[in-house]
């Protein structure tokens, strides 16, 4: 693994407020441990971000010393995306606040935080948006990948719901990008990856979701599915604004 010289990890220390971490460091190895445990790659540093402005800074020493460049935010990143060899990790973890606007239906998300996080604020007044199946999953890695979730089919998937974002871009510039800024950049985002910049917040359409929802596999006897069916109250989908719900059968002949 190649060694980053003194001068750099000088310089990105003084102009990091998150933090600097280094292989024989702890917090080194928290940030390179992903959810696919198979991907083994070492970065020549870890650089915490907590702020838009570290982002820029870890950028900037990056494209002066030609030297190669992941984001890490939940670390779901099943291809190992997250991760670099003998680059810099830009750890995205310590931005992760959550801001909903019930008014608006809109939550503010940062680029560190997690499905977890946005379900525990939108919750709070009845709103949710299509989000990961794991609540561990990283909010931008997931939304800008295009994002399968539990709401997919009556919302969209998760880019769908994206109506603006804060990223950084190569050149270290700031920008914002909505349906009246920069549009075009916002279409690439929402499904097209995160090649265009380091996005260090999301802002996210919320929905009316009841806080309990029954949904998933059950399982009856035949002869009792008639009976187990039955209580599906109609009324309840007509109130939610959703289409009746519906009861499929399975039904084994033959065999054990």
């Amino acid at each position: 693994m190649s060694v980053l010289s003194t001068t750099v990890i000088d310089e990105l220390r003084l102009r990091l407020r998150g933090g600097v971490h280094l292989p024989a460091e702890a917090e080194y190895a928290d940030a390179c441990r992903l959810f696919n445990t198979m991907i083994e790659r070492q970065p020549a540093l870890v650089a915490r971000c907590a702020a838009p402005d570290d982002v820029i800074a870890a950028l900037d020493v990056a494209r002066r010393h030609d030297v190669p460049v992941a984001v890490r935010a939940g670390g779901h990143s099943v291809a190992g995306l997250s991760l670099c060899d003998d680059g810099i990790v830009l750890d995205l973890r310590a931005m992760d606040d959550v801001e909903v606007d019930p008014q608006r239906r809109i939550a503010r998300v940062g680029g560190g935080a997690t499905w977890a996080q946005v379900d525990a604020a939108t919750q709070e007044h009845g709103l949710a948006t299509t989000g990961g199946r794991v609540s561990t999953t990283g909010v931008a890695g997931l939304t800008l990948g295009g994002g399968s979730g539990w709401l997919e089919r009556k919302h969209g998937l998760a880019c769908d719901n994206l109506v603006a974002a804060e990223l950084v871009t190569a050149g270290g510039r700031l920008v914002r990008t909505d349906a009246d800024h920069h549009p075009d950049l916002l279409w690439a985002l929402r499904g097209g990856g995160g090649n265009f910049g380091v996005v260090t917040a999301l802002e996210l359409a919320l929905h009316p979701v009841e806080a309990e929802i029954v949904g998933g596999l059950a399982l009856w006897p035949y002869d009792r599915g008639g009976g187990a069916a039955r209580p599906v109250p109609r009324h309840d989908a007509q109130r939610a604004g959703g289409p009746e719900p519906r009861v499929r059968v399975l039904h084994r002949t033959g065999g054990r």
